[in-house]
């Protein structure tokens, strides 16, 4: 059950919808939802500088505290906007700004909360939005609750398409997923295995794996799953086109945590799943 949602709010176009999503959520199960804003100010500092002689530290610091007061209200803008809309909907909330690096203070917030809800590229220095961050990546890879990953257009979550390898990370995802039960458990639910071959005993141990997580489901009151086990290529070449060929509202998917680099932080399955996919991905470690 969800009882505490967090959303990280940042400019993008991902945010209204990341919104959107906790509402539905919230609207399910009652549940609280926080607002977080982080003024990065350690990625401020190094856009700015510090500076070598008394006059540049001194020319450093001034444009710092101005770089990161226009932040600090960027981020009271978002703010404000989240108050709005979670009034309209009557949903119990509360927001906050924080200074300090956003990917830990998101971490540090998300001991609190059942889930988190973030746009896809996250960015909380506002001055360089078209910059990557590694933000998506640290608090998947870190964060103590899964993670729900958006971008428009907001959708109904009615069929879901739920990645399983056998892995740790994939058998921990898939249990948040059908402990929270974040959308229910009316949905029609796919359950697929991608196998390296296509030989007897390949096909043997993709079919056990896939019934023992059928059951596993099923004891938690998934009663529309099937099973789909797939042959050849990657599973980050066919998942992402699978996807799109099945429909699939939602993807749940193991991350596997290997490094702060995107790529390697996911895992190259998620990491194509991420970079392909157009619907939410429901994500853990």
């Amino acid at each position: 059950m969800i009882k505490r949602i967090l959303v990280a709010l940042d400019p993008d176009p991902d945010t209204p919808v990341a919104i959107e999503y906790a509402v539905e959520l919230a609207g399910r199960f009652d549940a609280e939802v926080s607002g977080l804003a982080v003024v990065d100010t350690r990625e401020i500092a190094a856009e700015v500088g510090v500076g070598g002689a008394v006059g540049a530290m001194y020319y450093a610091e001034k444009v710092r505290a101005e770089v990161t007061d226009k932040t600090r209200a960027t981020a009271r803008e978002l703010i404000d906007r989240f108050h709005e809309r979670l009034e309209g909907a009557r949903v119990r909330h509360g927001e906050r700004v924080e200074d300090g690096v956003a990917y830990r203070r998101i971490i540090e917030d998300m001991k609190y909360h059942d889930l988190l809800v973030i746009g896809r590229e996250p960015h909380f220095f506002y001055r360089r939005p078209e910059q990557k961050t590694g933000t998506l990546a640290q608090v998947v890879k870190r964060g103590a609750a899964p993670t729900l990953v958006v971008g428009p257009p907001h959708r109904p979550v009615r069929q879901v398409l739920a990645t399983y390898d056998g892995s740790d990370a994939s058998a921990r995802t898939l249990q948040k997923f059908a402990q929270l039960q974040p959308f229910g458990t009316d949905l029609a639910v796919e359950l697929v295995h991608v196998r390296a071959t296509g030989t007897r005993r390949a096909r043997r141990a993709s079919e056990l794996l896939l019934r023992l997580m059928h059951a596993f489901l099923r004891a938690h009151g998934f009663a529309h799953v099937r099973e789909t086990s797939l042959d050849g290529g990657s599973p980050g070449e066919r998942l992402p086109a699978y996807t799109a060929q099945c429909g699939a509202d939602l993807v749940v998917a193991g991350a596997h945590a290997t490094s702060a680099m995107r790529r390697m932080a996911f895992g190259s399955t998620t990491h194509a799943l991420l970079e392909q996919c157009t619907v939410p991905l429901f994500l853990f470690h």
